[in-house]
């Protein structure tokens, strides 16, 4: 594909006119663009359900469906699509007509080549400010989301653990009282849980928050499970917890082509997950193998399973499964949005099956590579 100076794909531009000597006119204009022309509104909606167009430049009067109605429909399907009217007409209704269906801008014809190169241009830079706007208004607003749900989470463990040193200083508790050692277990299992949650944040810091691009490697997907489960064992163990393998040799007769760090992180994700929310002594399964040039990684428990109900939540972000009603879900809910977000970038897809009472069943899937 062709770029432009900069390096990048060229923009590309929709131009709607029912005359071609007007289309070409404006095509010319652009010779850095990928430039489509369509003769009416019926043609540039195929253009527009198959190609990812940047802004659309459109007549009004036209046959079957003129510019304003053309203008609604892209407005209902496409609402972050730049448009621009070109109009004969300078009537002020027509014009106030226009903006309310959300035009962007105007072009009065005859046409000045000045005046469609600048427009097109001041267009296209206020929509890249809004999109730039509306981007950090969501970071802002997810980084507000994070504070607040890593506060909730710390609060407990810091205040039992504040609460027992206190009494501890001032002789409330002590080592000769009945419950001490009930009360010294409980603020054990905080603390270990706070270093979790540490060691948590700092590991989803380090696979989530990289800009760099999405490098593939060729990875054995089988040896990342493994990895991800010795990691998880003392988990796994402390739960009294059994997980087992079953791998083809070779997982597959070809490398995938993945992010070592990502694909680790989702497996790890998942398999914590598995650990999670399987009960003591609980079975977790972990299967892999290849079929029909398909790669696929399979982490089944019996655990407790979800709810139909719950189960188009949990790919959201920051969303927690609480089974019991308790509102202290350890964890931070970011496990599968990642690891489905990670999976799909690389190619693949992440498939989630739930029972209550029976357990979950998650599935890595990708499409082996061309030999």
């Amino acid at each position: 594909m062709s770029t432009n100076g900069n390096g990048q794909s060229p923009k590309k531009l929709l131009i709607v006119d029912d005359e071609p000597l007007i289309r070409d006119l404006c095509a010319s204009v652009f010779d850095n663009y990928n430039v489509l022309q369509a003769e009416d509104g019926f043609d540039a909606l195929k253009y527009l359900n198959h190609e990812d167009v940047d802004i659309v430049l459109t007549d009004v009067n036209m046959p079957n469906i003129d510019g304003l109605e053309f203008l609604r429909i892209i407005r209902q399907e496409r609402p972050d699509l730049p448009v621009i009217l070109m109009t004969g007409y300078s009537d002020k209704e027509l014009i106030l007509n226009a903006l309310k269906a959300g035009a962007d801008d105007f072009i009065t014809k005859p046409i000045s080549v000045l005046q469609l190169s600048t427009t097109v241009e001041k267009v296209l830079e206020r929509h890249t400010l809004r999109n730039e706007l509306a981007d950090l208004r969501h970071i802002d607003r997810l980084k507000n989301e994070f504070l607040g749900l890593i506060s909730h989470k710390l609060k407990t463990p810091t205040t039992a653990i504040s609460l027992f040193i206190q009494n501890l200083a001032e002789g409330v508790e002590s080592p000769t009282d009945d419950n001490f050692l009930q009360v010294l277990t409980m603020v054990q299992s905080e603390t270990t849980y706070l270093e979790k949650l540490i060691q948590d944040l700092l590991y989803f810091s380090e696979a989530t928050l990289q800009e760099d691009e999405m490098t593939l490697e060729l990875t054995d997907l089988g040896l990342v499970a493994r990895q991800a489960i010795n990691e998880l064992m003392p988990t796994a163990q402390s739960k009294a917890q059994r997980i087992s393998t079953h791998f083809t040799v070779p997982m597959s007769d070809r490398l995938l082509l993945l992010h070592p760090q990502k694909i680790h992180f989702s497996v790890r994700a998942l398999l914590d997950n598995a650990i999670k929310f399987t009960p003591q002594q609980g079975m977790i399964e972990v299967s892999g193998g290849y079929q029909e040039n398909r790669v696929r990684l399979i982490i089944k428990d019996n655990g407790i399973g979800i709810p139909e109900p719950e189960m188009s939540k949990i790919f959201n972000r920051f969303y927690q499964f609480d089974p019991h009603s308790t509102g202290q879900v350890r964890g931070l809910g970011l496990g599968l949005y990642y690891a489905r977000d990670f999976i799909r970038a690389m190619g693949g897809q992440l498939l989630i099956d739930s029972r209550p009472g029976v357990g979950t069943s998650a599935t890595i899937e990708f499409p082996l590579p061309e030999k």
